[in-house]
């Protein structure tokens, strides 16, 4: 796959001074969880960046639970960590996938082409008895170039705009129930974006690893891989796997809505559907 690396080829690079690996252990429920076993034991050489300190900005009336970080300050932690365009950059959650393919994005968005998903997360390897350290490693400052790729970022108002004229298909990645509208244990409002389509994250993949390209395109057959794709979830984390997926699938025109859900009910007037 393009953009995921199994544990065998970590391994294999693990002491590459050209190659950075990157720690997005999270928990939503416990947002302290992920830094405190970060600081226990973590992949040798892995830094850690966390989804809500540095891979999400301040949360407003607008823009959703997990909006954008500012993008001068992330850049600066980047360049702390030693990364720059010219390094290699792998990222890891505990295996769920969704942490650490929003850092891939990012690091997408940002202009920075070279980066990865490690398949199967901290879990896997851990399972697979591979090594792990408490040492936090310290880094050579780095220059990164920033080169915001504004094609893969769907405003607001282009969402607004896809739901008004169809012109675009709009992806819910969210379970099925969420979507329908039958329960919503986070969001103040239930339901759905008019006229998207359910597409549950999770299914794209298999204990904690991605599907092959081969099912992943099974996935999104129905789909039309020449029209221009908007995918979302509640806070524009859980999308992001099926993101990747739809890219890894061959969709080129791909673009994730940040704010989400919950950035769309943040506007009275949005209209919502549900099955109800």
């Amino acid at each position: 796959m393009k953009f995921v690396k199994d544990s065998e080829w970590l391994l294999n690079h693990l002491n590459d001074v050209d190659v950075r690996i990157v720690d997005c252990r999270f928990s939503l429920a416990d947002p302290q969880k992920g830094e405190i076993n970060y600081r226990k034991n973590h992949l040798p050489g892995a830094v850690y960046f966390d989804l809500e300190k540095d891979l999400s900005g301040t949360v407003g009336d607008h823009g959703g639970r997990h909006p954008l970080p500012d993008m001068d300050v992330l850049v600066k932690k980047l360049e702390n960590a030693g990364i720059s365009h010219e390094i290699s950059v792998i990222a890891y959650d505990d295996g769920e996938g969704a942490f650490a393919a929003r850092f891939w994005w990012l690091l997408q968005y940002l202009g920075h082409s070279n980066v990865y998903v490690l398949d199967g997360g901290f879990k896997n390897w851990l399972e697979a008895d591979l090594p792990v350290t408490p040492n936090v490693p310290t880094f050579k400052r780095e220059d990164f170039r920033l080169d915001l790729r504004q094609e893969l970022l769907a405003t607001y108002e282009e969402v607004k705009d896809a739901v008004s004229k169809r012109n675009k298909v709009l992806i819910d990645s969210r379970e099925v129930k969420r979507f329908l509208g039958i329960e919503e244990p986070i969001d103040k409002k239930a339901g759905h974006i008019p006229g998207a389509l359910n597409k549950p994250w999770m299914e794209g993949l298999r204990g904690g690893r991605y599907l092959p390209i081969s099912e992943q395109s099974e996935r999104f057959a129905n789909l039309d891989s020449t029209q221009p794709i908007i995918v979302y979830c509640g806070s524009g984390v859980t999308a992001v796997p099926n993101f990747l997926a739809l890219k890894e699938a061959g969709f080129e025109k791909v673009k994730l809505y940040v704010g989400s859900f919950s950035d769309w009910i943040s506007y009275e007037e949005n209209k919502i559907e549900s099955s109800s």
